[in-house]
């Protein structure tokens, strides 16, 4: 396990910082399948893609957890940029970095999200052919999410408010102003509208889980991208890869985990209920995660399993 840092190959003024994890016994002569683990909205790689990244790991797998392009330690202005196009695109770009070492086999690559990086890892998927096998956990597409509300009862249209809010904030940041933020979680728990979202307070501003490089909002610019982007776009015909879907029985996202479900054209597509876990459970509780991963690591063994051999000596 190690913190490392590469180049991101869209756009080579930025640096992405990530956290290599390596199996038991690892032989940096050996070929290992490999995973990509990606953040939710407002997260970092230190937070729960970090737990299910080490977690994969102990079961065979080089991993790997990242932040994503203008947040964490990852480099790019303006801060907290939460364009969903440029996440996507992120998986790609850390798959880039993956094919580069000797010991991950490029032909066994799975990529796995939580919450709004499940989203964008399976948009990725969709356009990426190297994505073998996909993990989804709380799943959120974060366009619907933004356009018909946390539990999907709010018109699309209604959301045009928003595009308003995000053309604006742009226009103001051009001018020199300091860049207008939004919250992605509530920032105070007084905001928060009921317990579920109350716990997303809790995971990103007390020591849960709170990290001073995950600050919990994100530049009001990006509204613009995210209330016209959807995740699943063109799910029923190119996402045939193999797809693991997990999502707590409460949880009030869990529709955007039936959507995915629904709309994907894999043949070999699953979907798991964590039964008493809302979205944040998920994130870091023993019990909940323990579950999750139970059902992620056979998922990704059979799909991304074979025996891992000494790779031929070069000369």
């Amino acid at each position: 396990m190690g913190k490392i840092s590469f180049a991101n190959s869209n756009n080579k003024t930025i640096t992405m910082s990530a956290v290599l994890n390596f199996p038991e016994g690892f032989d940096e002569k050996m070929s290992y399948p490999a995973i990509v683990v990606s953040h939710p909205g407002g997260g970092v790689k230190e937070q729960t893609a970090g737990i299910y990244a080490k977690k994969l790991a102990a079961q065979g797998f080089v991993t790997i957890a990242y932040d994503a392009s203008y947040q964490g330690e990852s480099g790019g202005e303006p801060r907290q940029l939460e364009n969903p196009y440029i996440r996507t695109e992120d998986v790609s770009t850390v798959i880039d970095y993956l094919t580069t070492l000797p010991y991950v086999d490029r032909d066994r690559i799975g990529a796995m999200g939580i919450c709004a990086g499940a989203g964008y890892t399976a948009n990725a998927a969709i356009q990426d052919r190297r994505i073998k096998a996909i993990g989804t956990v709380s799943a959120v597409n974060i366009g619907s999410m933004f356009r018909n509300g946390w539990e999907n009862n709010v018109k699309s249209i209604d959301a045009l408010p928003y595009v308003e809010a995000g053309s604006n904030a742009r226009t103001s940041d051009a001018g020199g102003a300091a860049v207008a933020t939004m919250p992605l979680a509530p920032m105070k728990e007084a905001d928060a509208p009921n317990e579920e979202l109350r716990q997303a307070w809790e995971y990103y501003h007390t020591p849960r889980a709170e990290c001073a490089t995950a600050p919990g909002f994100a530049a009001l610019r990006s509204l613009n991208q995210i209330i016209t982007y959807d995740a699943y776009h063109m799910a029923d015909i190119y996402l045939t890869q193999p797809i693991q879907i997990v999502a707590g029985s409460l949880a009030g996202s869990k529709w955007m985990s039936e959507d995915l479900f629904d709309r994907a054209a894999s043949v070999d597509k699953s979907f798991h209920i964590v039964e008493g876990a809302n979205h944040m459970d998920l994130y870091d509780r023993e019990k909940f995660v323990d579950e999750a991963i139970s059902v992620l690591v056979p998922f990704f063994q059979s799909k991304l399993f074979a025996e891992v051999t000494t790779k031929q000596a070069a000369e």
